[in-house]
């Protein structure tokens, strides 16, 4: 689009001050009860392995970005450079909603070639993290795809099951797998 600015969708912008209040809350929460229940190498152990786990995640998410242009869709995950998905290989864009607990999520995704599709960060809306510019958000990357794409090469995919389980139950079918897993071990070496 021509003399128009390119967006940039920033994962920071998505971020809360309360988040981070959040996150130190329940760490010291963690803490406490580590230090009661474990002692002093318990709590460095449990709240070392948390920050471990945890900060990196929120570090490379607070990174994260998408950038719209002529060149196409530039997604980064907080590392390097990015990659830049070309127009003509984005078949189709949407929002996948993801539903947990009485609230919903709302992500913008791309669909490739071989049914491959990418999540763009900063184009997002949670209850933790609300933008209520994401449908405008949205919107922009749609008119940059009508605009930089030919009609006949905008194809939607069909629905597949992985558009049909949810996060939660991929969690509980995994969770249940592993039990089952740790049942058999169990019994196989009290067989033994």
């Amino acid at each position: 689009m021509p003399g128009v600015n390119e967006p940039i969708y920033r994962g920071k912008d998505l971020f809360r001050p309360s988040a981070f209040v959040t996150a130190a809350a329940l760490l010291a929460v963690e803490g406490v009860f580590a230090a009661i229940k474990l002692g002093a190498a318990g709590l460095f152990f449990v709240v070392g392995l948390t920050a471990l786990l945890a900060f990196p995640a929120m570090y490379l998410s607070y990174r994260s970005w998408t950038s719209v242009g002529r060149a196409g869709i530039t997604l980064n995950w907080g590392f390097g450079q990015g990659r830049t998905y070309p127009w003509h290989e984005i078949r189709w864009i949407d929002v996948r909603e993801t539903r947990s607990r009485g609230s919903s999520s709302y992500a913008a995704r791309i669909h490739l070639p071989a049914g491959k599709r990418r999540t763009l960060p900063g184009v997002a809306s949670s209850g933790m993290y609300p933008n209520p510019n994401f449908g405008q958000q949205f919107q922009e990357v749609v008119q940059w795809w009508e605009h930089s794409t030919h009609p006949g090469s905008r194809i939607q995919p069909p629905r597949t099951l992985r558009d049909k389980l949810s996060p939660q139950v991929i969690g509980l079918i995994i969770g249940l797998v592993l039990a089952l897993g740790i049942f058999v071990a169990v019994a196989l070496a009290s067989a033994a």
